[in-house]
């Protein structure tokens, strides 16, 4: 048995699958993320309770963070300067006993997400894919050329500094740049700026947040495909929930790529570029359960030689 496992900022999303369907969980558990000691605690208690039925082989983890994923790293394994309260410096696989005696896979949530998108989901079939998430926070995984993007502190381009709508005069939430991309369109952004989130704006601004908002979002899948060449980006998260937003971005790409004909290599349409995601709140989880399972392969096979 595998074990997927998403520490996300606001839930944690456990699953236990067969290597042999790694993208059908046997059994899911969720659970909100609390404190370090009681967030963690549930993840050991759950693991215990699946290792009691079938021995674990391979555990895949992504994480929020910044998160340290190089081995060769210092604080490896580390939760290190999130925002998130009570969680800075957080040695979450020092924390997780089963970490140390199976093969460990560990990755951000948005890597894991991008995994299990290109693998299973709305970038199956293309070689790269980027995948954003515009939530609680904003962030980037990347799969180029059917490879893994990532490493300490990269891809991070939720603190891009970007252009800023002529309409908008907001300062911008984020507490190291204020009106970089997370401080303008995060969900505690549109929280911020209108006073409730973006499923709910009243019909008087909806029109106006949502340009604004597709505006900054299209800065970012035109910064991502710029600097990449992927060839599709799926766009989640909670603030892309809002019915339209997804459409509106796609509206704006074209208008900050200067279209097909600018001189760089986009050339498919909005539509088919900017693409939402497929397996919902679950991509980080199976993603976390890629990386074991690939992980578990790669030892099976080493054994073999």
């Amino acid at each position: 048995m595998i074990v997927g496992i998403e520490t996300g900022g606001t839930k944690v999303v456990c699953g236990a699958f067969s290597p042999e369907e790694p993208a059908v969980p046997l059994d899911v558990r969720r659970f909100p993320t609390t404190s370090p000691s009681e967030t963690i605690g549930r993840i050991n208690e759950y693991l215990s309770e699946v290792g009691d039925r079938q021995p674990i082989e391979a555990l895949g983890i992504a994480s929020f963070g910044p998160l340290n994923v190089s081995r060769d790293e210092p604080r490896y394994g580390w939760i290190t300067g999130t925002v998130k309260p009570g969680w800075a410096n957080t040695k979450l696989l020092e924390r997780i006993p089963v970490a140390e005696a199976v093969p460990t896979a560990l990755l951000s949530d948005v890597s894991g997400a991008a995994t299990a998108e290109h693998r299973w989901g709305a970038g199956a079939g293309v070689a790269s894919i980027g995948y954003a998430t515009v939530g609680t926070g904003v962030g980037v995984g990347l799969v180029l050329n059917g490879r893994l993007f990532h490493g300490n502190g990269f891809p991070e381009l939720g603190h891009l500094m970007i252009r800023r709508h002529p309409l908008d005069d907001f300062v911008g939430s984020c507490p190291f740049h204020g009106d970089c991309l997370e401080g303008l369109v995060s969900g505690p952004a549109v929280l911020a700026r209108w006073g409730v989130d973006s499923s709910s704006l009243p019909d008087r601004i909806r029109s106006r947040a949502h340009e604004i908002l597709g505006f900054y979002i299209a800065q970012l899948a035109a910064t991502v495909a710029y600097t990449s060449g992927v060839d599709r980006i799926v766009i989640g998260g909670g603030v892309l929930k809002a019915p339209g937003l997804l459409d509106e971005t796609r509206q704006q790409f074209p208008l900050v790529t200067g279209g097909p004909h600018a001189g760089h290599a986009i050339t498919a349409d909005a539509f088919d570029f900017l693409v939402p995601p497929l397996l919902g709140d679950a991509s980080g989880m199976l993603g976390a359960s890629a990386a074991a399972l690939d992980l578990l392969l790669a030892r099976r096979g080493a054994s073999a030689l």
